[in-house]
């Protein structure tokens, strides 16, 4: 999964510097690509990230609980 992420991730980054340069060279759908770019960051590279981030319930280390502090 880790090196997965890493693969998606490289893969964004090409993306965005292709965005980069076709918006530089004027080409008319460079704003399109971006946006799919942007698209594929928001729906599919983050949903994977944090999946794998919170899998093991690392999480909870750092959520408040209120029914401790109580007692």
């Amino acid at each position: 999964m880790k090196t997965t992420l890493k693969i998606l991730f490289i893969i964004f980054i090409v993306w965005m510097c292709v965005g980069v340069y076709l918006l530089k060279t004027e080409y008319p759908k460079a704003e399109i690509i971006m946006g799919f770019g942007v698209f594929y960051l928001s729906f599919v590279l983050m949903p994977l990230f944090i999946y794998y981030r919170y899998r093991d319930g690392k999480y909870k280390n750092y959520v408040i609980n209120t029914k401790k502090e109580k007692e």
